[in-house]
């Protein structure tokens, strides 16, 4: 089977590290597998070496001009691709994105969370790309019965796999280096932007400093096609007035970023729309204890292995409990880890193999 999974960036977000993770899982079950993307910024690979098994064609994205709108870059992302992008050599094109759905005529697509934009481009980019594919994979039930309740639209649930060795099994001496270099610190991956909900992690961070003042806030992560200067500015201003200065890392080295996980105290993810929560199921990997937003998303994937609040003063509480050892037992660390081990990328693969044939091998009346 010939499968070409399509991406929008190279970039260490959620929906890249899926791309590249399902790809080489596929591979490795015996599909003939390629992954495109557009090259942003000059870049010529993803943030990280891919299987050898895995073809990959990056295609060239060229800086737009200084005043270019965010509905421009988009349109000019998806004509980017679609210009490039050649289906007939395979038997399955699968979008993960509502950019690269854009940009071709047929597909199938994995919705990892629905969201509400306003620049109208965009919006118009996400409607198109949940209506006009022919099939439809969720990551989690709760999006496909959003998808369902919005759309009328039936969708495969084939949930995330897991790094788990990799999250699992990090270098105790690579742990230490964070933690002398951080001290004390609560993590949270995915930069400064309104989706992941970073004011209000700001203000959680504000609290919970009254009893714990050592703790500090770091942030990794944050590579977007989309312009969050304003937000960010609030949310830096924020901080001035609270007399906080988080440690805000920008994207780290794929290979650090395991360890960085791993030394914090504990894992903050106040996102206000997710599909999965990958980056909280690697921290539950590494033993750490998580602290997600109380959405029914996150309510179904986490179930009792982490802590849920819907508030900032709830966050703060609970973020606190996290911090307190007695709280976090060798054995409700030993079933949090259990769960991120049961999520792996073979079974992933497995399950899109099937649903794939099921697309081009479909039942007769009669079966």
């Amino acid at each position: 089977m010939k499968i070409a999974l399509l991406s929008y960036s190279t970039k260490p977000r959620g929906g890249v590290v899926h791309t590249l993770a399902l790809a080489e899982a596929l591979a490795a079950a015996g599909a003939d597998v390629t992954v495109w993307s557009l090259g942003r910024g000059g870049d010529s690979g993803f943030f990280r070496a891919v299987d050898p098994g895995v073809r990959v064609r990056i295609v060239p994205f060229p800086e737009g001009p200084a005043d270019e709108t965010v509905g421009e870059r988009i349109l000019r992302s998806i004509a980017t691709l679609r210009e490039a992008f050649d289906p007939s050599p395979y038997d399955i094109v699968h979008a993960q994105d509502c950019i690269s759905a854009n940009a071709v005529d047929r597909c199938v697509r994995t919705v990892h969370h629905l969201d509400q934009f306003t620049t109208p481009e965009l919006a118009a980019c996400h409607e198109r790309a949940i209506v006009e594919p022919y099939a439809h994979i969720c990551v989690s039930r709760s999006v496909a019965d959003e998808l369902a309740a919005g759309w009328g639209l039936k969708a495969e649930v084939i949930p995330n796999g897991v790094a788990y060795e990799r999250f699992a099994g990090t270098d105790p001496a690579a742990r230490e280096a964070w933690r002398s270099r951080l001290g004390r610190y609560v993590l949270t991956v995915g930069g400064i932007e309104p989706r992941k909900g970073s004011l209000d992690l700001l203000e959680a961070y504000a609290l919970l400093r009254a009893d714990h003042p050592d703790v500090r806030l770091v942030i990794a992560g944050g590579e977007t096609l989309f312009d969050y200067r304003d937000y960010r500015a609030r949310w830096e201003t924020r901080a001035t007035e609270l007399g906080l200065e988080p440690i805000v890392l920008g994207q780290v080295p794929e290979n650090d970023l395991p360890s960085l996980v791993a030394a914090a105290s504990a894992f903050a993810f106040p996102s206000l729309k997710e599909g999965f929560g990958l980056a909280a199921m690697e921290a539950l990997a590494a033993g750490v204890p998580v602290v997600v937003r109380d959405l029914p998303v996150l309510r179904e994937v986490f179930a009792s292995a982490a802590r849920f609040a819907a508030t900032p003063h709830a966050l703060a509480t609970e973020l606190a409990a996290a911090l307190t050892p007695d709280t976090h037992t060798p054995t409700r660390r030993t079933a949090a880890q259990a769960l991120a081990a049961r999520h792996t990328w073979p079974t992933a693969a497995q399950h899109h193999l099937t649903f794939y044939r099921s697309l081009l091998h479909p039942p007769t009346p009669n079966e």
